[in-house]
């Protein structure tokens, strides 16, 4: 079966297509990213307006990278929450137009639970029951996972997720946006950092909260009077530092709490080089770590065709 996927939850304009939910035959996106810089973040208007221009051309790029025709597509999957509510329409009303004219069902995916899924597309797959972390630019969430159609939400943030975090605390360095692979790049050669800023470990809970990470480094910067590149870079660094740590000990807290010895994270922040750094250590712990492929850690229409391909699966089994 052939399943194809669109992804317009954000900024990213994405068809995927995949087959029997493993191989990935073409996926391409294309981002409103550069409209948004100059406001520092993500404008729901242009994005939406930019889904609007973009999605029939990425569909049609897609189609004749797989080398298909829309005949050839068995199933048609969409995501439907969660994201900006103009984005996700466009998609949606895309997919049904597509699903109405084709005679093809229509399975909708949750854009969240869609992060974990890559890892299906190497060789070498999680078994269930494992745990997922999601870090992305809105969203950062702990799961258990006992099946596709199965997830649990056990920890989510208070407050900023964590790409949010990286994304104000690129600003108040003057780093630009989108702040999470610009922070990455600014602090990479740092071996060492004098700075150490605190977070709120809610030792009771597996949700996080980054607000407190981000105030500190406003105000550890306000204070400073000499702010060259090079301090600025060690402040960069401790404040990835913390994030990370951060997420590595909720994820260490959850695989010991429901005693699971699987681990799989997705969404824009596995792609930050210490967290798959620190993350891959767990492996001397004997727990199993896959990360999302690199290439699939951000928003994508393959990652949406593969979960619906599961999911349609087990409700045919289940008639």
């Amino acid at each position: 079966m052939i399943s194809l996927g669109i992804e317009t939850s954000c900024d990213d304009t994405s068809v995927g297509i995949v087959k029997e939910g493993t191989k990935v035959l073409a996926c391409v996106t294309q981002s409103s990213e550069k409209f948004h810089k100059k406001f520092g973040g993500i404008v729901p208007e242009i994005a939406h307006r930019k889904h609007l221009e973009f999605i029939d051309k990425v569909l049609i790029k897609a189609l004749e990278e797989a080398k298909l025709s829309l005949k050839q597509i068995d199933l048609i999957c969409v995501t439907s929450e969660p994201g900006l509510v103009g984005s996700l329409l466009i998609g949606i009303n895309f997919a049904k137009a597509l699903s109405f004219s084709l005679k093809k069902p229509l399975i909708l995916v949750n854009h969240l639970y869609a992060h974990l899924y890559p890892v299906f597309f190497r060789k070498i797959k999680p078994t269930f029951p494992f745990i997922g972390l999601v870090a992305s630019g809105g969203h950062t969430n702990l799961f258990l996972v006992e099946n596709f159609d199965k997830i649990y939400n056990i920890g989510k943030t208070r407050d900023d997720a964590v790409g949010e975090a990286f994304d104000k605390v690129a600003k108040i360095l003057g780093l630009g946006f989108p702040g999470g692979p610009l922070i990455d790049k600014f602090s990479k050669n740092v071996k060492k950092t004098p700075f150490k800023f605190p977070y709120a470990k809610l030792e009771d809970s597996l949700d996080f909260s980054f607000s407190g990470i981000k105030t500190a480094v406003f105000y550890k910067i306000k204070e400073l009077k000499n702010l060259t590149t090079q301090v600025k870079r060690l402040i960069a660094a401790g404040f990835q530092k913390s994030v990370i740590e951060n997420l590595v000990y909720k994820c260490k807290l959850a695989l010991k709490r429901y005693n699971i010895k699987t681990l799989v994270v997705g969404g824009g922040v596995a792609a930050n080089s210490l967290l798959r750094k620190e993350l891959n250590l767990l492996k001397k712990d004997n727990i199993k770590v896959h990360l999302a492929p690199l290439k699939y850690c951000t928003d994508n229409g393959a990652n949406t065709a593969g979960l619906g391909y599961k999911i349609f699966s087990l409700k045919c089994l289940a008639y």
